[in-house]
């Protein structure tokens, strides 16, 4: 497929910024390419500057449940620039996003909106640090909370992409403080626990992994954790950047039945604009400024537009007592058909899903926590990715990350999905 103009817009960004882009993934280094420059997205295609479409299922890593360019959410942000694009102020529509948000989530008490995932978990362990009077927080190798100095520890996402269990940077005393447990090990939680559990501040998790590709928690693992954490007063925090509004309308804590003490949200609440948010009990979110002495600001927190592209996609999704049923239906459909095309050509995969999300782990062994995944061959990973982009379809250009399938995508789409698939296997 050719792509001149991609070409082009790329080595002009290359001189203009660190790589090329503005997130490390999206330089496809993972599957040896150049990126594609997208101009525009509507419904469940990327189109790019050469006027090449895609069926998309990486859907910018998550928030477009609803489909690229929705007509609601569309037409609220355009009533909201009307009235001014910032206003460094109180505005309703912080108002109205809350109290979706806080009815959804029954263990999200009060909520404060930010701007990112990032800027949502760095704040609440900050917050947990504070109410608890404890420095140490646990994560789960694997895990991605963002790229604030105390998660950068045997994290995720583009740190496992491209090999790099750390960054530079980030000071000793940091990482001293960031305890690691492998995923779904529970006898490990509970020894890790027993022994330093009263200095421990916070544990973080995301219910379901997404990072290292979908990794669904064992039976009794999240119960585990709630259990523990409850016992040793440590916070115990549910990143629900991902999970959050995808698994079901009060997230992966209510799909799975577990109320964590803090919760992170992020991507679908902002309808695909930069929006954040963290909650939980008021008795540890009255400890945030200015009720309490936790400092956190943003001049962006609240801002008017993001938070009615995030009103309009929750209402959407809200309205539609159908909607899991039938956006699960559709992703087992294509999980399904995945898997069928792939034991025909005569290939070991092993798909990962939940709800409207998947992966495809270029491996027999089951995928379970970082060290399973990391079993994937990348390389078979990176020729089938570069298949199935040829045929017109875009997945994400990096093993260890989550698929996504959205309301707009198409049965029609999601056979020929399926179909291209079954080609791409028996060339591998």
């Amino acid at each position: 497929m050719d792509r001149p103009h991609s070409h082009t817009y790329f080595k002009k960004a290359q001189a203009l910024m660190p790589g090329g882009v503005n997130s490390p993934v999206r330089a496809f280094k993972a599957v040896g390419d150049e990126p594609i420059v997208v101009t525009r997205a509507k419904g469940d295609r990327l189109y790019d500057a050469d006027g090449n479409r895609y069926i998309d299922y990486c859907m910018s890593w998550g928030p477009m449940i609803l489909g690229h360019g929705q007509i609601s959410v569309l037409n609220e942000i355009r009533k909201a620039i009307r009235g001014g694009t910032s206003f460094g102020t109180l505005c309703p529509n912080e108002v109205r996003l809350a109290g979706l948000i806080t009815e959804a989530y029954p263990s999200i008490e009060q909520v404060r909106m930010v701007s990112s995932g990032t800027e949502a978990t760095m704040s609440a362990v900050r917050v947990a640090r504070a109410y608890t009077g404890r420095d140490k927080i646990v994560k789960f190798e694997g895990g991605y909370h963002g790229h604030s100095d105390q998660f950068l520890i045997k994290a995720g996402s583009g740190l496992t992409t491209l090999g790099t269990p750390s960054s530079p940077g980030v000071p000793a005393a940091f990482a001293a403080t960031t305890l690691t447990l492998p995923y779904n090990d529970s006898a490990a939680a509970r020894k890790l626990i027993a022994e330093q559990g009263r200095e421990i501040a916070a544990l973080i998790v995301e219910p379901v992994a997404g990072n290292i590709g979908t990794v669904l928690p064992d039976k009794g693992f999240l119960e585990t954790l709630r259990e523990l954490t409850a016992k040793n007063g440590i916070v115990l925090i549910f990143d629900e950047v991902i999970t959050g509004f995808r698994l079901s309308l009060s997230g992966a804590q209510g799909y799975f039945k577990i109320k964590p003490d803090m919760t992170t949200l992020g991507k679908i609440i902002g309808g695909g604009l930069p929006v954040g948010a963290y909650g939980g009990r008021k008795d540890i979110m009255e400890l945030v400024s200015p009720e309490g002495p936790v400092y956190q600001a943003g001049t962006l927190s609240g801002n008017p537009v993001a938070m009615a592209a995030g009103i309009a996609t929750l209402r959407e999704i809200g309205s539609n007592r159908q909607f899991y049923e039938d956006i699960e239906k559709k992703t087992r459909h294509l999980v399904y058909g995945l898997n069928d095309a792939a034991k025909l050509a005569g290939k070991r995969l092993t798909i990962n899903t939940i709800a409207s999300m998947y992966t495809p782990f270029f491996t027999a062994t089951p995928v379970r926590d970082l060290a399973s995944a990391m079993t994937s061959d990348t390389k078979q990973y990176a020729r089938f990715f570069h298949l199935m982009f040829e045929k017109g379809v875009y997945l994400p250009p990096s093993q260890f990350e989550a698929h996504f399938v959205s309301m707009a995508h198409t049965v029609r789409d999601i056979d020929r999905t399926i179909h291209y698939a079954y080609e791409a296997f028996r060339k591998l």
